[in-house]
This record gives structure tokens, sequence and C-alpha cells, in this order.
């Protein structure tokens, strides 16, 4: 690691054990890429996984909006260091990957990059060039990982 460059930490919280969630060491290498791509910055964030009760909860009480959601972000602080949450609804990732004919491992790579992006204060929802600017981000991001434009099929 260079001289002054801070690693970013990421706890992973499992609040079940669904079918096809990733390792903890997939979780760590995906948010840290999505994070040195943006910044470089270290940080701690922490990525839990959770049922559609609690997504639904969160996404009320947060979003006002009374359903699950695949990924919600609550980032802290942004500077000098990198502090948020990320929280990743099993079920409706999972319904969403064969939905969209994604694998599992694939669309979980990608919401937890977007996720870490919007920690960082990228919002696809602020304007049509904000959003081609987050996806083209995410983009590089996960073909840098190996992984396929998750956007593919939506062009």
């Amino acid at each position: 690691m260079a001289r002054g460059k801070q690693r970013l930490k990421v706890s992973v919280q499992r609040a079940g054990d669904w079918p096809g969630l990733p390792r903890r060491s997939q979780v760590r290498t995906w948010a840290r890429a999505a994070a040195a791509a943006a910044t470089g910055r270290g940080g701690q964030i922490t990525v839990r996984f959770v049922d559609s009760a609690e997504g639904s909860r969160l996404n009320r009480d947060y979003r006002a909006r009374d359903y699950a959601t695949n990924v919600l972000s609550f980032p802290y602080q942004q500077q000098p260091l990198l502090s948020g949450d990320l929280v990743l609804c099993a079920p409706v990732v999972a319904r969403e990957a064969t939905a969209q004919g994604k694998s599992l491992e694939a669309h979980y790579a990608h919401l937890i990059v977007h996720g870490v992006l919007h920690l960082q204060g990228h919002d696809h929802e602020a304007g049509e060039m904000e959003a081609r600017e987050m996806e083209d981000h995410e983009r590089r991001i996960l073909a840098a990982l190996g992984y396929p434009d998750p956007y593919r099929d939506e062009q």
C-alpha cells in the first residue's frame, strides 16, 4: 500500500442465510474497487444483507417508500474518509437477477459498486447526465472486475 493511502475497511453483516450470498472477500473486493476507482480514499463502510421485512422498513422509514428495494445507501461522511452503510435486500436481489437473466454474483457486484458510488455522492436520480455518468462509472469498475455491462439489456 502506498504511503499515505488508506484502505477502505468493509464490515459485512448477514441478517439471514440466503442462497447465493457473496463471500465476505467478494463484498470487500467490490466495495474497495468502487471506492478506489472514484477517490482512492480509505474509510469504513458496512454492508448488510437483510430480508424483505427489514428492507421495507428501512425504505419506508428513510425514503418514505413502502416496499423493499435492492440496495439502500446511507452515507455518513465523504471527506476526508468515506463512511457509510449499504443495505441489500437478498430476496429482491435474487428476484431481480432471475428476472433480468443475470448471474446472482454479477448482480450483487453491480449493486455493491452502485451503492458505494452513492456513498461517495453520485446520484443517478439528479438528472439524465448524472445517471449516464454514474452508469458509465459502474461499467468501467465492473469491467475491471471481470463482470459484464449491467445495463446491456436496457440500452
